[in-house]
């Protein structure tokens, strides 16, 4: 430990909503699977969702583009609300409203639908959602009783929902500084995580529940406000050529979450930051933060 302070009224060891940060403990769940051969990331979703077999666009649509968001399927952010009693029912009936990976669509509605795969997947080993994040993840980084949000039929909301306290969160980027090791235990290997943090086509700062800096070697790249540029509807959002920070190094990650929620990875500095707000009007640039930290300039 470097350095830690917290706001007044604050304890260290306070669990707070870490929202979006959920996805990032979903996705590395999601290599897990994918190493034990449970899935592939080129994998049809309608092998599995059999009712999706003769439905045009949907039929098309790989594991891969629901995990990166290019499914091309609308956000469905209502699946957040606690009214909906079936999220992965309410997420399978979204509409397509681009051609699978051609866009970048962030929201609820990929995450939840990729929670029914694995549910069904695991269905035949009598084995739970939950119960697989549990084992596979939350359990060998010590944080077996995380609080989630679950919807009348038991389905974990995929998205959002994990509340942790600033030290518990930093223990997913010891899992990432340490190319998925945790307190000397192999939790995911190196390269199947690796895979988390590669951009796709149609948003190269977003990989699977990450987002990732590795854009910010190029002379124009493009520094994005990100909790701004998805206030954007997606079709108005622009991606291309996004970092995190100019003059940062291309080997940061970041789990993001709202509210200015922040699990920052920096192998080449050895360095795992979190930062972890209460929301407000204050508007927060990781650009500006990272490179006070750092000592760089933008």
């Amino acid at each position: 430990m470097i350095f830690e302070e917290y706001g007044e009224g604050v304890k260290a060891g306070e669990v707070q909503k870490i929202y979006s940060g959920t996805k990032g403990f979903w996705t590395v769940a999601a290599m897990c699977a994918v190493e034990e051969g449970r899935m592939r990331l080129g994998e049809r979703v309608a092998e599995t969702i059999t009712e999706w077999s003769g439905d045009g666009r949907r039929a098309r649509i790989t594991i891969g583009e629901l995990l990166n968001f290019t499914d091309g399927i609308e956000a469905l952010n209502h699946v957040h609300s606690d009214a909906v009693e079936d999220r992965n029912g309410y997420a399978l009936g979204a509409k397509v409203v681009a051609k699978p990976g051609e866009a970048f669509i962030y929201g609820g509605s990929h995450l939840q639908i990729f929670g029914e795969v694995l549910k069904r997947k695991l269905a035949k080993d009598g084995e739970t959602p939950m119960g697989y994040l549990r084992r596979k993840v939350l359990d060998p980084l010590g944080l077996g009783g995380v609080m989630y949000q679950a919807d009348r039929m038991g389905n974990p909301l995929m998205a959002s929902g994990f509340r942790l306290s600033a030290r518990q969160w930093s223990r997913m980027g010891e899992l990432i500084l340490r190319r998925g090791e945790y307190g000397g235990r192999r939790v995911v290997g190196g390269n199947f995580l690796g895979k988390c943090f590669v951009g796709s086509g149609a948003c190269p700062l977003f990989g699977m529940g990450f987002w990732n800096n590795a854009m910010a070697g190029r002379g124009d790249a493009r520094e994005i406000d990100i909790e701004g540029m998805l206030e954007r509807k997606w079709e108005d959002a622009d991606w291309e050529r996004g970092c995190m920070g100019r003059g940062l190094p291309v080997d940061l990650v970041a789990s993001i979450g709202s509210e200015y929620q922040r699990l920052v990875v920096i192998p080449s500095a050895d360095l795992i930051v979190v930062r972890q707000g209460k929301g407000g009007r204050f508007r927060f640039s990781d650009g500006d933060f990272l490179r006070m930290l750092l000592g760089v300039k933008g």
